[in-house]
């Protein structure tokens, strides 16, 4: 029996005669509009449908784009026309942020270590900053005695629980983000003679999660976290974050992410919420949600050889444009990403091989062992569910290797 693709698991793009296309524009054609492979190519249509499925679940709650998950400007602008509100993690980010269409008093900031001049950048703009630590309440208040504008604020709480079975853990036991619940009390009361606009609180316990029941006990627990708290607080609660952490699936075995039994949760929890917190505005963030199905890397096959019995396919792109699809970017068992043959969609795999990049490392693959079409020098590679963590989280500079581009279509 013929094995099926692995791309088959998880491919959101279409394809016409086996040619991949980019909403609606034919792979080729958008190979000749670039004028180079590799590249990174973002579906605005795909974005837009992430956004419309997370409306229909959530209609009561307020959709913010992490900015860290994709950053690229022309990408960030056609999000801020679909959310409601942008958080990013950088000065660089912030400047981008402030020239979308979101307004400042939507943009929040967040993040450990910020410098004196991203703090009074945002308070001059008027983005909420989530405070990660005491200090930097300190820098915040320092900053706005200088100033002529009153900074707002919100506590980044570290909870005493974490995000079960997160692909990564931002919250629960000892961690460099946010403040330790214990300490928020002592530090809201402190905050009551502060010249700060408080807002609220923002609580993000993990990130990249599959499993419904996880982020249903973690829901629960920021809210009743963030009820507690907000007893402390020194005015009325007017913003309640409470993270992200919806998954994308990648690896053969993975499904995606059943949205409704988390809905139905947050359904019977929010009437209580808003009733404690009638003038909050409760927000979930999320980045790899809305874009990484979006997009696809794109490379060439420039070479094809056998060594001693396995078959190696070389292409010119690989870990230095996308280091998650080679494994090396929190990957504890190195999976491959779905990939495919962009110009043989249509195809049904004829052989096994091994798909590398043109680096002098033996980290630089991009599938390993992997069931393909017959492949030749030429043909397009396309991994997809890259467009989060792909082009941003790479080391470009890395042998001096010629620099990727993005495309948003």
């Amino acid at each position: 029996m013929t094995k099926r693709p692995e791309h088959c698991l998880t491919m959101p793009f279409a394809n016409t005669n086996g040619m991949l296309e980019i909403n609606g524009h034919s792979l080729d054609t958008v190979v000749d509009l670039v004028g180079q492979t590799p590249f990174y190519a973002y579906d605005k249509n795909i974005m837009a449908r992430q956004v419309d499925t997370f409306r229909q679940h959530f209609p009561d709650i307020s959709l913010h784009y992490a900015m860290k998950a994709n950053p690229m400007p022309d990408v960030v602008n056609y999000m801020s026309t679909l959310v409601d509100g942008l958080d990013i993690a950088s000065g660089g980010e912030m400047k981008v942020a402030l020239a979308s269409s979101i307004e400042a008093d939507e943009i929040s900031f967040a993040g450990p270590g910020k410098s004196r001049a991203e703090l009074a950048q945002a308070i001059e703009a008027g983005v909420t900053l989530n405070i990660e630590s005491e200090f930097e309440l300190e820098q915040i208040v320092s900053i706005a005695q200088q100033g002529s504008r009153e900074p707002r604020v919100a506590i980044r709480v570290n909870p005493d629980f974490e995000l079960k079975a997160s692909g990564m853990k931002m919250a629960g036991g000892p961690k460099p983000f946010g403040i330790d619940a214990e300490r928020v009390p002592t530090l809201l009361e402190k905050m009551k003679t502060l010249p700060i606009h408080f807002r609220g609180f923002h609580i993000f316990s993990g990130s990249q999660n599959l499993k419904p029941e996880a982020l249903i006990e973690a829901h629960q627990k920021t809210f009743e976290l963030a009820l507690e708290l907000s007893k402390h607080a020194p005015s009325p609660v007017e913003l309640l974050n409470i993270g992200g952490g919806f998954g994308i699936p990648y690896f053969p075995g993975e499904s995606e992410l059943d949205l409704k039994s988390v809905a139905d949760n947050m359904n019977k929890l929010l009437p209580n919420v808003k009733k404690q917190l009638p003038k909050a505005e409760v927000v979930i963030e999320l980045g790899r949600f809305l874009v990484g199905p979006a997009g696809a890397y794109i490379c060439a096959v420039t070479d094809i050889k056998e060594s001693r019995g396995k078959t190696y396919v070389i292409a010119n792109g690989g870990l230095h444009h996308h280091l998650a699809a080679s494994g090396n970017f929190g990957q504890i068992i190195r999976k491959n990403y779905p990939v495919a043959i962009a110009n043989k969609m249509a195809s049904d795999p004829t052989q096994e091989v091994s798909i590398v990049g043109p680096l002098c490392t033996p980290l630089d693959i991009l599938a390993d062992n992997m069931s393909l079409p017959s492949i030749e020098r030429g043909d397009l590679v396309a991994v997809f569910q890259s467009g989060a963590y792909g082009f941003s989280a790479s080391p470009h500079g890395f042998l001096s290797q010629p620099m990727v581009k993005e495309i948003l279509l």
